[in-house]
Order: C-alpha cells, then sequence, then structure tokens
C-alpha cells in the first residue's frame, strides 16, 4: 500500500496542477502546523507570558526609577531631545523579552530532540532546512505579541514613543527575534544533555544582556573603561538593540541593520548545519 504525501485530497479539478504547486502547499501546511504549535503551546503556558513581562517591568518600573538621577541621558540617536531613561532602555527591554524567549525555546529544543518530538518533525520529507525556520519564524512570532503587550504597559509610565513607529519597528522586533532564536538553536544543537542547558544559558543570556547598550549608552561605558566598551561594541545584542531602538523612532541604523542580518545569516547556517537528525534523542 502507498502512503500518501499528504492528506490533502486531491480534486478532479487539480489532478492535473503543476508538482510545484502541491510542493508549495505542503510547504504552507507545514509552517502552519508548526506555528499553531507554538502558539498552543504559548497560551497553555499563562507563567511563560507573565514572567517574560515580569522581568522587563522590573527593570522599567523599579530600577528606573533609582537609576533615573544617577544616569542622566544627553541627546543621542535616534533621540532629537533629552529623554527619562525609562524611553531609552524599552528598546532594550523589548530585545529582552526576545532574547529570553529565544533560549527558552531552545531550551524547548533540546527537551523534544531528547524525548524524540523533534525526531518525529525531523522524519517529514520536507528540508531539514525549511522545518527549522519554520520553527525560529514561529518562535519569533510568538515573541512580537509579548513585545507588543510589554509596550502598551510601558506607556502608563511613560513611554510614548510615535504612533508610527510601534508599525515600522515590527521588521526590525522580527529580525532580531529570528537571529536570537538562530543564536539559541546554535547552542542547544551543541548540547547533547539537557542537564547542561541551565549552565550554558547562564554564560549567554546574562553576559549578551549586560553588555550591552541595552542599559546604558555606549559612551558612557567607555568613560568606565576601553576594553568593556569594544566588548559592548562587538556584542550582537548590542546591534539588535540599536536596531529596535532606531526604528521604534522612524529611524534606521544602516549598521545595525547589516551587523543584525549578517550575523543571523551566520548563525541559522551554523544551526540547521549542527542540528543533525542522528543526535536526536541521544543523551551523550
Amino acid at each position: 500500500m502507498t502512503t500518501p504525501v499528504h492528506n490533502t485530497p486531491i480534486s478532479p479539478e487539480n489532478q492535473n496542477a503543476p508538482l510545484a504547486t502541491l510542493s508549495l502547499s505542503a510547504y504552507w501546511h507545514c509552517f502552519l502546523g508548526v506555528l499553531t504549535r507554538e502558539y498552543l503551546r504559548f497560551i497553555q503556558q499563562r507563567t511563560r507570558f507573565l514572567s517574560a513581562l515580569i522581568r522587563p517591568l522590573l527593570w522599567l518600573v523599579v530600577f528606573a526609577a533609582g537609576f533615573r538621577a544617577a544616569l542622566g541621558i544627553a541627546i543621542i540617536e535616534p533621540y532629537e531631545t533629552y529623554i527619562t531613561y525609562e524611553v531609552y532602555i524599552a528598546p532594550g527591554l523589548c530585545c529582552m523579552i526576545l532574547l529570553f524567549n529565544g533560549m527558552q525555546s531552545s531550551l524547548s529544543m533540546v527537551y523534544d530532540r531528547e524525548m524524540g518530538s523533534m525526531r518525529v518533525l525531523l522524519m517529514s520529507p520536507l528540508p531539514r532546512w525549511f522545518l527549522l525556520a519554520s520553527k525560529l519564524l514561529s518562535i519569533a512570532l510568538v515573541s512580537l505579541l509579548q513585545v507588543y503587550a510589554f509596550l502598551v504597559i510601558a506607556l502608563f509610565v511613560d513611554v510614548e514613543p510615535p504612533l508610527i513607529g510601534y508599525l515600522t519597528v515590527l521588521p526590525a522586533l522580527l529580525l532580531v527575534a529570528v537571529m536570537l532564536g538562530a543564536i539559541g538553536l546554535f547552542i542547544s544543537s551543541r548540547i547533547k544533555q539537557l542537564e547542561n542547558f541551565a549552565g550554558v544559558m547562564n554564560f549567554v543570556i546574562f553576559p549578551m544582556f549586560f553588555l550591552s547598550s541595552a542599559l546604558y549608552p555606549l559612551w558612557k561605558m567607555r568613560e568606565s573603561s576601553e576594553w568593556l566598551y569594544w566588548i559592548c561594541a562587538i556584542n550582537p545584542f548590542t546591534h539588535a538593540v540599536e536596531l529596535v531602538r532606531n526604528a521604534l523612532y522612524m529611524k534606521l541604523s544602516g549598521e545595525a541593520l547589516a551587523a543584525t542580518l549578517a550575523i543571523t545569516a551566520v548563525f541559522s547556517v551554523l544551526a540547521v548545519t549542527g542540528f543533525k537528525p542522528q543526535r536526536s534523542g541521544g543523551r551523550g
């Protein structure tokens, strides 16, 4: 008995449809399936949604109140006037949500691989690069819901970017989410045991976040230490934050965009080539 390629019935009018058209349909249904699975996981894990908001809100409401006087912000790009500390750190906190979500999703990839669900996904006749790309894009789209929820709450502490900025920042947020997800997927592809993941993440999440321009301008870091400044300057998360910061105020940082695109491409290739099916289910 021949196993059908997909479950979609072929009507008389599309029996003679080109194979390419049927293949595109298979790709689309696969992506929708992965996206639906991520969305259902998201709405079923309400604590995940709340924890993703609590972290940046603590920085925005509690820490910003204490640092406001000590860290006065001068007129810097993309701002055209003096701003409060809350306004400055808001884009970095948006990226914090994407960072933690990307790494947590990588943790789920390690768990799925050990439990066998990733093995099932990779048994699909569709190419592995498309399956993993669908996973990354689905995680990114779900993360955007949390970012916009945070931006709405931030309005209550006078973080009010231009209204059109909520639209212009969307492509930047999506690109950053994919970049951070690709970095997380690359790391997870190198981890064979779930127990090792938490330790590795502590050496990735916190350095990426604190050694960036998310909480303070780079020129302030340069006043303190030249070598710390250069570490922050080459940090991929810094470019992600600056891309989002400029996009939120309807400006484009060409340097940040180029760096983010390059980093996304490199880690996407490394993640796809490193996530080999024969690693699935192994505990090493």
